[in-house]
């Protein structure tokens, strides 16, 4: 059996769901074929009851056509990660992208040869000695031998504290370390989530941290994968301009810039722990037929986004998961109709 996921392994699994597949649920991302709802496991009490929940959860999007999993080693204080690990026992792994970050300090987490200058704020850190800690904690909870997917856990927080070269310097090291986990399998890819990295002036550049990945792991580098915020309420990933993303010659928008440079983009808070919900435009149901209620229609527009390759949703029970694979059965909306919402 695989360690990781395999373009076999989803192919198979995606083969299982033909009337899923044949809606355009499932987009193709380096390879691997990928549900374009993902399964987040960010909120929840640190408990027993809420772990059961969670796993449940889990189990029911992989048996029920969900076959991409985010979390990170902060959620729950690791228990996330955990659940995952219970989940992908009732599962193929090869099936399945499993994804993780680091970044911030998690009690019971920290590693005894952290360096006191590498840490930001008291709180963050991307050095390599960390990350190597953090990401083999990670593997032991998630009980795999190779994480899909890993992440630098907003690392813009570090510029709250340290000056930009400063910050390039340990982008740099990180970049060079996550590399050296790729060759090890530790890991197959990396990248970056951010709340507003991206669409704050003057804080990341896309274009800037593929350079900086191509300087340590060549062309063929592995920094492939971006995570930010995208809803009916945060559409700036597609419409902004942000003046750091420049670089190309022209001015362009972070999913634009993330398409030119080969890089996925996975969206998160695509119901914004429900708040979409609450001013959901009424234009949005004829826009976007053949869904029921809000939750699906939220997830419709972020899935139809262009460049969107997967829309984050937090299940943290069965019935969530079934619910939302509503939108499973309805091709995204058309590009013409989905511009309808900028007019």
């Amino acid at each position: 059996m695989a360690m990781f996921a395999t373009a076999e392994g989803t192919i198979r699994y995606t083969d299982r769901f033909p009337r899923y597949r044949d809606a355009a649920f499932y987009q193709t991302v380096f390879g691997l074929r990928v549900s374009s709802l993902g399964i987040g496991t960010y909120l929840g009490g640190d408990d027993e009851a809420a772990d059961r929940a969670y796993t449940d959860a889990l189990i029911a999007a992989g048996e029920g056509g969900i076959n991409f999993f985010d979390t990170a080693i902060n959620y729950r204080n690791q228990r996330s990660e955990r659940c995952i690990g219970a989940a992908l026992e009732r599962l193929q792994r090869d099936e399945i992208v499993v994804c993780t970050k680091a970044g911030f300090l998690v009690p019971g987490a920290v590693p005894m040869i952290l360096q006191k200058d590498e840490v930001a704020g008291g709180m963050h850190c991307i050095s390599p000695e960390f990350l190597t800690d953090q990401i083999e904690r990670s593997r032991a909870n998630l009980r795999v031998d190779t994480i899909d997917v890993f992440y630098l856990h907003n690392p813009e927080t570090q510029l709250g504290f340290v000056a930009r070269d400063v910050f390039e310097s340990r982008i740099r090291r990180a970049f060079a370390c996550l590399e050296r986990l790729v060759e090890q399998l530790r890991i197959r890819r990396y990248g970056v989530a951010t709340w507003d990295g991206f669409l704050k002036k003057g804080a990341l550049s896309l274009p800037k941290l593929a350079e900086i990945a191509t300087e340590e792991g060549g062309p063929e580098h592995h920094f492939r994968f971006v995570q930010l915020p995208f809803n009916l309420g945060m559409v700036e990933a597609f419409t902004g301009r942000p003046e750091n993303g420049a670089e190309s010659g022209g001015p362009e928008s972070v999913l634009a810039a993330a398409a030119r440079l080969g890089i996925a983009a996975v969206a998160s808070a695509t119901l914004q722990q429900a708040r979409v919900l609450e001013h959901m435009p009424d234009t949005v149901a004829d826009l976007l037929p053949g869904l029921a209620g809000n939750a699906q229609r939220a997830i419709q527009f972020t899935r139809s986004t262009p460049g969107i390759s997967v829309a984050l949703v937090g299940m943290g029970r069965r019935e969530h998961v079934v619910e939302n694979l509503g939108v499973a059965k309805v091709p995204p909306a058309a590009l013409d109709d989905y511009l309808r919402f900028y007019l």
